[in-house]
């Protein structure tokens, strides 16, 4: 393999719109309704307040990727704002996050399959593992392969959660308000266990990702622009997405049955259309997952070789192939996924794999934070007004309020996993020495 010519500048805006929507609406959205179905009203408030923290955190890294449209995203700015060492420690948690993370996204394609097919269940680790090394080749082949994937699943993604907004449109139509529960102000509680700011903190997983079109820069077309309007233009949808075919499942299906069902977006459709309604809507669930899978795939493998570019990997890690993919860096990448997959058959270490998937979430909060202080040490050297400080303030206090959210367990070993890339980073800096 060989270092091509520059890089391949083929991620257009709808391409990187269907990285953003594509890696945010994941398996996660099909159970999440459930989830919030106890939370009645508070849920749908639950929701704006999530929507509004993630639009200020699309605003500032849109902001920071008109200044500087450099591969890595959350890496590079982190990188400009406060040195190299925070830099590396910010894209070595995040990397560690997406491929301990994307085990969970890869089960999620399969475990739709499995509840359709339960022949498929004592096979559901080497498929899971099948699937994953099948979109790994797609991204070795080349980007637009890549890209028209992304595209055609980010697409398929919307058909399930507008025929859940169509039902909810039907039986709002017959039954008007009455078929809603009364929204009572006695009922509204900013705190408490089904409180506003709890529901909050639940909808906010499913908003990770929103960073997505910034990690492969140096792939997408005029990114100075492109980039800041797919990544604000996919959040507002997700999400609109989001707050109408998850607030309708949550408060129009019965409380008992959303809270209770395995797949409440399915149940919600087949009350209305019929089984094979619903049973349909389980296949866009495993549909859903695939199309995410390849695009968190595509990051998985995009950060380690922007790191290795500058220098802070093994530069065998900055390699391409003729296609000019990083070849290496997603063999790397995807050979520690099918580790962790593996770890997780062993039924004995379950708790430690859901022990895993919560460390890679809290890791992959704090470059959101990072971001939103770059943006305010940056001021003096990124075009925008006045308005950024406001926002990149708002952006950092959703930010540190998401990542408390974690528990203190999951924030120590969040703070370990950053430490973790020290003897790395001494590393690689006393092989610079040596050469220079």
């Amino acid at each position: 393999m060989s270092a091509p010519a520059p890089s391949q500048r083929v991620f257009g805006f709808w391409t990187c719109l269907a990285l953003v929507v594509g890696n945010m609406i994941g398996s996660g959205v099909y159970l999440i309704p459930g989830t919030l179905a106890p939370f009645g009203w508070n849920g749908v408030f639950g929701w704006l307040v999530t929507i509004a923290g993630a639009l200020c955190l699309a605003a500032v890294l849109g902001v920071l990727a008109r200044s500087f449209p450099e591969a890595g995203g959350p890496y590079a700015y982190a990188r400009e704002a406060f040195g190299p060492f925070a830099g590396f420690a910010i894209a070595w948690s995040y990397w560690v996050s997406l491929w301990v993370g994307n085990v969970a996204v890869a089960t999620g394609v399969v475990a739709p399959l499995t509840a359709l097919c339960p022949a498929l269940t004592p096979w559901s680790v080497p498929l899971t593992a099948a699937l994953v090394w099948v979109l790994t080749g797609v991204n070795m082949w080349g980007y637009g392969a890549t890209g028209r994937v992304q595209l055609v699943t980010t697409a398929l993604k919307f058909l399930p959660l507008l025929a859940v907004v169509a039902v909810a449109a039907g039986i709002l139509w017959r039954g008007g308000a009455s078929a809603l529960p009364p929204l009572r102000a006695q009922d509204l509680h900013l705190t408490g266990g089904t409180g506003i700011s709890a529901a909050a903190a639940v909808a906010l997983w499913t908003f990770l990702g929103l960073e997505s079109a910034t990690i492969p820069a140096e792939r997408v077309a005029d990114p100075r622009r492109t980039i800041a309007r797919a990544t604000l233009a996919g959040t507002a949808l997700t999400g609109l997405l989001y707050l109408f075919a998850c607030s309708s499942v949550s408060l129009l299906l019965p409380p008992e049955q959303a809270a209770r069902s395995g797949a409440p977006l399915a149940d919600f459709v087949a009350r209305a259309w019929g089984p094979g309604a619903g049973t349909a809507i389980a296949l866009f669930a495993a549909v859903t997952a695939f199309g995410a899978l390849n695009g968190w795939i595509l990051l998985q493998g995009e950060m380690p070789w922007a790191m290795a570019k500058d220098g802070v990997l093994p530069a065998w890690l900055a390699r391409l192939s003729p296609r000019g993919t990083p070849v290496r860096a997603h063999l790397l990448s995807s050979g520690l996924l099918t580790a962790v997959l593996a770890v997780n058959a062993a039924r004995s270490l379950e708790s430690l794999f859901k022990f895993l998937i919560l460390l890679a979430t809290t890791a992959s909060l704090v470059p959101y934070l990072v971001c939103a202080l770059a943006a305010l040490r940056l001021r003096g050297r990124i075009e925008a007004g006045p308005a950024l400080a406001i926002v990149a303030i708002l952006a950092a206090f959703y930010s540190l309020w998401a990542i408390a959210g974690a528990g203190l367990e999951a924030i120590g070993w969040g703070a370990a996993l950053l430490a973790s890339g020290i003897p790395v980073y001494l590393a690689m800096r006393r092989s610079r020495e040596r050469r220079l």
